[in-house]
């Protein structure tokens, strides 16, 4: 049975073959953008890099600034994954520092580090890197609910899970700007004790 509904789970061949046509879309564009500039980037020139239509590449994305999503959310989902194996028995801290010594998520994407520093300037970016961020918190309330044994709908947990998202953010943020000299495993660390230290002002 559990067999049966793991097989039923698993994307299709053509749900596979679509993410990985997203994937592609969105990396073209993260270097065509980092080339050119986002204003100068048509949809034309993104769907031309990479071999579709440009009415295949609108049917996939509403703007050429949207292109980039699947970029932004699979380092979303790599963290939210990493959160499902949360033991009970450990600290949040303790359980991302951990994970970031046994090698648990992936080194940083150059492309995606592009794509950061790059939403801290252009708006329509910004925005695109916000409401990935905004998606991703029903996950994140699911997760921390089950963990304080109450429901999603919990004002707190609301909270602790926007303070959660916001602080995995600033790491990004901090680290893609900075990431010459800085170090991942500090910046999440600085990020989430500062989280956790609540609001001392």
């Amino acid at each position: 049975m559990d067999a049966v509904l793991a097989h039923r789970s698993r994307p299709s061949l053509i749900e596979r073959r679509k993410a990985a046509l997203r994937l592609d879309i969105a990396r073209q564009a993260v270097r065509l953008f980092v080339a050119k500039g986002v204003g100068a980037t048509t949809g034309d020139e993104i769907a031309d890099a990479v071999g579709i239509s440009s009415r295949t590449l609108w049917r996939y994305f509403p703007t050429k600034e949207s292109c980039v999503r699947p970029l932004l959310t699979s380092s979303l989902d790599a963290v939210t994954a990493l959160l499902r194996d949360w033991p009970a028995d450990t600290s949040l801290l303790d359980h991302i520092a951990r994970a970031l010594r046994v090698g648990a998520l992936a080194p940083p994407d150059p492309a995606i580090l592009d794509l950061i520093r790059m939403t801290t300037a252009d708006p329509a970016l910004r925005a695109v890197w916000l409401q990935a961020h905004d998606d991703a918190l029903p996950a994140l309330h699911t997760l921390l609910a089950d963990r304080a044994g109450t429901t999603e709908d919990d004002l707190r947990v609301k909270v602790h899970a926007a303070v959660l998202s916001s602080a995995l953010r600033a790491a990004a943020e901090d680290f893609a700007l900075h990431s010459a000299g800085a170090d991942l495993s500090a910046c999440l660390e600085t990020a989430l004790s500062a989280a956790a230290e609540g609001l001392p002002y």
